[in-house]
């Protein structure tokens, strides 16, 4: 894939950068691996040591489930 030089200068993108493709609806992203890793970092560094995500997620939808009606 060839991205032009304008977009490469503008984006500091140096021969060697790898950069993930993903879909956002009817687009094509790219970003530096780099870019991706600093952001998810930045989402869960709120997230204590202690804390299991997984155990949170099951109360959520244990208290959702809750609040449901009952099927008839």
């Amino acid at each position: 894939m060839i991205i032009p030089t304008v977009l490469r200068k503008s984006m500091n993108l140096k021969p060697g950068d790898r950069l993930i493709a993903r879909q956002s609806g009817d687009s094509l992203v790219l970003e530096r691996r780099s870019d991706i890793e600093k952001r998810l970092l930045a989402m869960f560094a709120q997230a204590s040591i202690n804390t299991s995500l997984a155990a949170q997620l099951i109360a959520e939808r244990r208290q959702e489930a809750s609040t449901e009606p009952e099927p008839v």
